[in-house]
């Protein structure tokens, strides 16, 4: 391309684009701040008790635990307040369901729980003493009286207390099924896993499929919410390996090896993706106890390396501005995205700029967006993803911003070219 073209792809002026600061005490927030608090909950939509609402929306925005409302709705069709709702409560990777009932008519009274007709065995709000011919060690499994008996209905931390109290006699419920199974693999897994801390268990039981146990088992002993500055995580991020073994009776084939995954939650993903995780072979005979330790060392490098890349990241954003001015949008955190405004004669335009995490092995993804051209809904003609431009993970960044610069000017008027013939067919 001629040097009169490049003089023709500059940036925008500076001053007027907005500045995002990228250096070490750049944050979304203040992260001395407390977090926000979760979004109005569905309590809030229907007329709830004011004692009520004031216990749901406090279990809601302090409970450590991302916990979901589902349906709200009234116990008398006249009523004037909502008064029960289905309480979705994480466990072993998934949700449980739990109905919470209270009495809008009587709101200081605590609540009743109604649990899934799969757990209808489980009795936790059975007073210890009620329980006929209680073997020794089962008392554990449920609620003391003393855990409802001085229920404040004024305390809006009352209900998530209990909850979580309800939570834990849960696993120790799931944990006491599957130790009651006639399986020996299971019983040696449980027996050699289960002190580690954090591990849920639970049975899997289905019509059409047979018994299965489901391990949780969180993995890494590092805090993954302070190895990000000023990270946006409300709740404490976590890495999981599920382990699903089929229950085997003293009488069946060799067991067959479990099914493992990694799981995480989907705000992991801003650092950290699993899914780019290959797990190691589960060998014939292994156990739990023999698996993680290598999986936990090859994990732990990753994350790490992931961690380091932030860096790599900020400092290819913080090199933009030497030839594309600053960025109208940075982020600041992760450092996974980058906006900035580039003018060629009198086209302009947007180069967004989606850096993955495996930067900078992987090149950045540019997306085009003009700021003339519109389709016919409005919205502005976006290009195709473009990542078949010139890379090299060994250049400097300097060079890499260049090479991209460079790039985008012979890009730009295909672009041009691609807005006008775009234009006619939607008009």
């Amino acid at each position: 391309m001629n040097q009169e073209a490049k003089r023709h792809a500059t940036p925008a002026s500076p001053s007027s684009s907005s500045t995002t600061s990228l250096d070490s005490g750049g944050s979304a927030r203040d992260p001395h701040r407390p977090p926000p608090l979760s979004p109005p909950s569905p309590a809030m939509s229907a007329a709830v008790s004011p004692l009520i609402a004031a216990q749901l929306n406090y279990l809601l925005a302090h409970s450590p635990l991302p916990l979901k409302v589902g349906q709200v709705w009234a116990g008398s069709k006249n009523g004037r307040y909502a008064d029960r709702f289905t309480l979705l409560v994480p466990f072993c990777l998934d949700y449980i369901k739990w109905d919470v009932v209270f009495n809008a008519g009587y709101p200081s009274v605590p609540p009743d729980f109604v649990f899934p007709p799969e757990d209808d065995d489980f009795h936790p709000l059975i007073p210890v003493g009620d329980v006929k011919e209680e073997k020794e060690g089962e008392g554990e499994g449920h609620l003391s009286k003393s855990s409802l008996s001085d229920w404040n209905s004024k305390d809006p931390s009352r209900l998530l207390a209990l909850v979580h109290e309800l939570r834990d006699l849960y696993m120790h419920y799931q944990k006491k099924r599957i130790e009651e199974l006639d399986d020996a693999r299971l019983k040696f897994e449980i027996s050699t896993i289960l002190s580690r801390e954090g591990i849920e268990v639970c049975m899997i039981s289905s019509h059409d499929r047979p018994e299965e146990v489901k391990f949780a088992v969180p993995l890494l002993d590092i805090d993954l919410n302070k190895l990000v500055l000023a990270c946006p995580w409300r709740h404490q991020q976590k890495i999981y390996l599920q382990v699903v073994f089929p229950v085997h009776t003293s009488y069946s084939s060799a067991p067959s090896a479990p099914r493992i995954k990694l799981v995480s939650s989907s705000e992991l993903k801003s650092l950290f993706s699993v899914e780019d995780v290959k797990l190691p072979p589960w060998l014939d005979g292994m156990c739990m106890a023999e698996y993680l330790p290598n999986l936990e060392e090859n994990l732990k490098t990753q994350v790490l390396e992931a961690v380091a890349s932030i860096g790599a990241r900020r400092c290819f954003i913080e090199a933009l501005p030497s030839l594309f001015g600053r960025p109208l949008e940075a982020d600041p955190v992760f450092c996974r995205r980058a906006t900035v405004l580039v003018v060629s004669g009198v086209f302009t335009f947007l180069v967004h700029f989606s850096i993955p995490t495996q930067f900078p092995k992987q090149q950045p993804i540019l997306t085009l967006q003009s700021s003339q051209h519109f389709n016919s809904q409005g919205t502005p003609i976006l290009s195709p993803p473009i990542n078949d431009y010139p890379w090299s993970p060994r250049w400097d960044v300097p060079g890499m911003v260049e090479r991209i610069f460079d790039f985008l000017v012979d890009e730009c008027l295909n672009f041009k070219k691609y807005c006008n013939e775009t234009m006619p067919q939607q008009q």
